[in-house]
């Protein structure tokens, strides 16, 4: 029940987080759009795992031994976690617009109210770090200043969750299908015919679409969908050996499914083709 009254309330947010997340994601696309190497960092594409997960966990723990700490008369200790958590929720910020730059639709919306919170609870801490650094005064104001914005925090790191568990996003596309050696047929519509050298193909293998590429004798083979929010690889070009996806720009080396440029933080699935003696192709996946 709890959980379905925070979710119409956060839906209930859409009127005025749908046309700022518009305007803000216009700003931060053209932003990491020049500096895709830095995106690519802050998106966890070196690491082939999100960035962002990971260094939220930092100013969490931080945030909630604050609390603990003023609680049991530790200033100093609780000034000192109080600041790390204040410079690594700076860090998560940075990664979490890189991911914002390329997310989409409803995500979109709810990562706008996810931000926002979280944004809320910075300049709040900011305030209590402030007036901590002020030198010796009545601690009541910035402890319940602390306490007001780890109860944001929450708020945001809910919906935060609903971004990634509920919508799916910066989730690998992949993730529960299946490897599998059995050789099926490929089927190719009618218009395609031939595999041309060099072309982008779209093609069926039983229920999966793959995008196919000759070079010379060997034709190579990935999932269609891309792995990072699912475009359509058969309709994006070819840029030195590698698929690009036509909407947020991943790479992927053609012969291998590896990912060469982000957004994507994960592989695309590569299949084996070869030809059959009575004419056609027949295909199996090989990572």
């Amino acid at each position: 029940m709890i959980g379905r009254l925070l979710e119409r309330i956060v839906v209930a947010q859409t009127p005025w987080a749908k046309p700022l997340g518009d305007w803000l994601h216009g700003i931060v696309a053209a932003i990491f759009g020049r500096l895709l190497p830095i995106r690519d960092v802050l998106a966890g594409t070196w690491l082939g795992h999100p960035l962002h997960a990971l260094i939220t966990d930092v100013p969490i723990g931080a945030l909630t031994l604050t609390i603990v700490l003023d609680l049991i008369g530790q200033p100093v200790a609780a000034d000192v976690a109080l600041l790390v958590g204040v410079v690594t929720m700076l860090a998560a910020a940075l990664a979490g617009f890189a991911d914002y730059s390329t997310t989409d639709g409803r995500a979109r919306v709810r990562a706008t109210v996810h931000s926002t919170l979280m944004l809320v609870a910075l300049v709040i801490y900011l305030v209590s770090l402030a007036i901590r650094a002020g030198g010796p005064t009545n601690r009541a104001v910035p402890i319940a200043l602390s306490i007001i914005a780890y109860l944001v925090l929450a708020g945001g790191a809910f919906v935060g969750g609903d971004v990634v568990y509920l919508l799916g996003n910066v989730v690998d596309r992949h993730a529960w299908r299946s490897a599998g050696t059995k050789w099926q047929p490929l089927e190719l519509s009618a218009s395609t015919g031939e595999i041309a050298e060099g072309t982008l193909v779209k093609a069926r293998l039983g229920i999966q679409d793959l995008v196919l590429l000759r070079t010379g004798e060997t034709i190579l083979a990935l999932h269609n969908q891309c792995a990072h929010a699912g475009g359509p690889l058969n309709e994006g070009r070819l840029v030195d050996g590698c698929v690009e996806c036509p909407w947020h720009g991943s790479r992927f080396e053609a012969a291998t499914g590896r990912r060469r440029r982000g957004p994507t933080v994960y592989d695309q699935p590569s299949y084996e083709v070869r030809q059959v003696e009575a004419g056609g192709y027949e295909a199996r996946r090989s990572s």
